[in-house]
């Protein structure tokens, strides 16, 4: 789990017009141990052919691979687990089918949500949007390094913070109780993946 240090979640089109799996692979050169597979328009049978395609790559770099929403996807694709928003299958139910050491990572803001989703197994927390964020409509509602401080105090397991965070924020972080950090326009849209994973890893150091 030391590996939820940073999670750098993908975007086709922020990455565009490079391939995919040329943005990972130098994210994965920078130091990324976790990659999460995020495409909200594709199909199951399209996703899976992206995590079977990005599996090799990001095992071969001693990182995991999970994929988002898609419990069937990442079991189907072999991939090591699955982030499930507050529309996917329970974690609960996830964790039933999940064969062990099958990471679970659910999303919440809320310290009773986050109590909730560790009793029904979850492995860590994805609390944001910390910041103002341009790949999700969050309105007003950034928690700030606080809201994470008040969801990591309520729970045991992992949390990691996400939304808006960048290499000059970053930091911001350390004192709030995360585990970690997770990414997606900063590693996908820079010209240089493998830099800006390795000025985050510089930047946030968990106490």
């Amino acid at each position: 789990m030391k590996r939820l240090r940073l999670i750098v979640i993908t975007d086709a089109r922020l990455a565009a017009p490079r391939a995919l799996r040329d943005v990972v692979q130098r994210a994965l050169q920078g130091g990324a141990r976790v990659i999460q597979l995020r495409d909200k328009q594709a199909s199951a049978r399209v996703l899976h052919a992206q995590a079977v395609e990005l599996l090799p790559l990001v095992h071969g770099s001693g990182a995991l691979l999970i994929v988002n929403d898609r419990a069937d996807v990442a079991l189907a694709a072999g991939a090591d687990g699955v982030h499930l928003g507050p529309e996917d299958l329970p974690v609960a139910a996830a964790r039933r089918l999940a064969p062990p050491h099958f990471i679970i990572g659910a999303s919440t803001d809320d310290p009773g949500r986050a109590r909730m989703l560790e009793a029904e197994g979850a492995s860590y927390i994805g609390c944001g949007a910390v910041f103002r964020t341009t790949t999700k409509n969050v309105g007003s509602e950034a928690i700030g390094p606080e809201g994470v401080q008040r969801v990591a105090s309520a729970v045991a397991i992992p949390v990691v913070a996400i939304g808006g965070i960048t290499p000059e924020n970053a930091g911001q972080l350390g004192r709030s109780g995360a585990a970690g950090i997770a990414v997606v326009a900063a590693v996908m849209r820079s010209p240089d993946p493998a830099a800006v994973v390795r000025q985050l890893l510089r930047s946030y150091t968990p106490d």
